[in-house]
């Protein structure tokens, strides 16, 4: 049997838990609406192997990716198992330089790509790796 006292137990845990969770509604309400209205924006994406001198993909290679006009690495980042990598870039028209941020003889470059993007497109290369 409910008593009253229960009843008014009961009454007080639901109206405090309204009272908590309203305010966190109203906060929460706008973000959410804002969240879903908003588009992802477009990117240009550079995906990428590398390769070393036996043909294979080697995985844990240093990437370093940069614009054509500019002088330091903006973007880093590793190979994966399958020795592939990739990078969303900003959509737009620009050339941009990717190479293995690896030890080379002096005297050798290391090994890079200049890869044109336009707009939001994906560019698919190799960097071959010769030691």
């Amino acid at each position: 049997m409910i008593t009253s006292a229960r009843l008014e137990r009961v009454a007080c845990a639901v109206l405090l838990g309204a009272s908590l969770f309203a305010p966190a509604v109203l906060v929460c309400a706008p973000r959410v609406a804002a969240a879903v209205d908003n588009e992802p924006k477009p990117y240009a994406l550079i995906f990428g192997t590398v390769w070393g001198a036996d043909n294979r993909p080697i995985h844990g290679v240093p990437i370093k990716i940069r614009r054509a006009d500019q002088k330091k690495a903006k973007w880093e980042l590793l190979s994966d198992h399958r020795g592939e990598f990739a990078q969303r870039l900003p959509a737009g028209t620009a050339d941009y330089i990717v190479w293995a941020d690896v030890k080379v003889a002096k005297g050798k470059e290391k090994p890079q790509v200049l890869v044109h993007v336009e707009n939001d497109e994906r560019k698919d290369i190799s960097l071959h790796l010769t030691e």
